[in-house]
């Protein structure tokens, strides 16, 4: 028995687009953001997804509400799908955190998966969080096709569980804004089906940064 997820990267944001880390800050979309999320949802329709859910963290959840328009479905939160807590680089551009907090900064790039930032959360911890939730919801709708919108930082960890690749690791992989990622389980054993697709978007949609 097969399960199918799809994950979906939230639509653009004015932070997205000036580079500034938003972490759990709750920020909306932008107008190409709410387009991204519609033409994400019309791409959706004919997929058989039975369950839409989404963190509850606002851009996230404006992001499933219109691609649940499309699909005649109602998103459920997921407060555990929101986005890692960047702690004291929250609110920052990423060259603003490199010169208020360089050391941090340098444990953040170099990807120390037990770095916390000061009142923020691991790598570590975030995997924890993520992967979980990932295998309840997979659980919950075994032999479903279920759709998941989430952040950036979420995808990066799910991208690395499923493949088995280190979290210390350089990313090799782009999470585009409203960008569509297909996994599948089955027997206990995860696949990425296809990653980052974005034929349903304008060119231009930005990806998680940095890498």
């Amino acid at each position: 028995m097969k399960t199918r997820l799809c994950l979906i990267r939230h639509g653009e944001t004015e932070w997205n687009a000036g580079r500034r880390i938003q972490g759990q800050i709750d920020i909306a979309l932008n107008a190409l953001g709410r387009q991204q999320a519609r033409a994400a949802g019309r791409s959706l329709q004919g997929c058989g997804l039975t369950a839409l859910y989404a963190s509850d963290l606002r851009r996230a959840w404006e992001t499933a509400e219109l691609i649940g328009a499309a699909l005649h479905l109602q998103p459920q939160p997921e407060p555990s799908l929101r986005e890692r807590d960047y702690g004291i680089f929250s609110g920052l551009t990423y060259a603003e955190a490199e010169e208020r907090h360089p050391e941090a900064y340098a444990a953040f790039v170099g990807r120390n998966v037990d770095y916390a930032f000061e009142n923020g959360e691991s790598l570590q911890t975030l995997h924890v969080r993520v992967t979980q939730t990932l295998q309840r919801l997979a659980q919950r709708h075994a032999g479903e096709a279920v759709a998941l919108v989430l952040h950036g930082g979420v995808l990066d960890v799910i991208n690395r569980f499923v493949r088995a690749t280190g979290l210390d690791q350089p990313r090799d992989f782009l999470i585009p804004n409203a960008g569509l990622n297909w996994l599948s389980v089955s027997g206990g054993v995860w696949q990425i089906d296809s990653w980052g697709e974005t034929a349903h978007l304008a060119p231009g949609a930005l990806d998680e940064l940095p890498a």
